[in-house]
């Protein structure tokens, strides 16, 4: 029985210069309804941690959560997908530095402006203010990082940063982290203290 998984891969495959036939079979099969584009995998730990925290699932809804592998590929895949190819709804989230490709994908695809939500940094950098650096640190303990992380805090070219910037690097600087804190800390959060770009991207779908 086809999932939602196989019609991501079919997706990525097309954008990558593959047939499309696979991936518009699977979307009337599925059925899919809504595509939330995202930069890369971390992102999409996140979004479905928060769906998976409100009982929602996303899948099951006929929602597919895509990483594209980048924010410069979103008008590759808003044409595919959107008004101006499948016909799906899109929405998406993306950093304040990619605002623009989001938009001009908009736009090109046909697709109703205001559609995706921005963070003002990044992702992490929402959740680790939403969770406070001390917070993220007992988690980062917690998952069995500490001692790493505070090899790391040690470097010389932390020093001059603040310890919020150093935990967002941190996060980043193993294979794999990222998308594993994308979970973790998205698990931690209270109700109430979901980013709002974040929440507003679940409310909307």
């Amino acid at each position: 029985m086809a999932d939602m998984g196989e019609f991501q891969a079919a997706v990525t495959a097309w954008a990558a210069g593959g047939p499309g036939d696979p991936a518009r079979e699977l979307a009337a099969r599925l059925p899919v309804r809504a595509v939330v584009l995202l930069e890369g995998a971390s992102d999409a730990a996140a979004v479905r941690a928060l769906a998976a925290s409100r009982d929602r699932d996303l899948a099951a809804e006929g929602i597919c959560v895509l990483p594209m592998g980048g924010a410069m590929n979103v008008g590759r895949f808003a044409r595919l997908l959107g008004p101006s190819g499948l016909g799906l709804r899109l929405t998406g989230l993306c950093d304040e530095r990619e605002r623009s490709f989001y938009a001009r994908g908009w736009e090109r695809a046909g697709a109703a402006q205001g559609g995706f939500f921005v963070c003002a940094a990044d992702l992490e950098d929402e959740l680790i203010r939403a969770l406070g650096v001390r917070r993220v640190e007992e988690l980062v303990g917690a998952e069995g990082d500490l001692r790493a992380l505070r090899t790391f805090l040690r470097q010389p070219a932390q020093q001059g940063r603040t310890a919020q910037q150093q935990v967002r690097r941190f996060l980043g600087t193993k294979k794999g982290r990222k998308i594993h804190y994308g979970r973790v800390l998205v698990e931690a959060l209270d109700p109430d203290d979901v980013p709002a770009p974040l929440d507003a991207l679940l409310t909307s779908l």
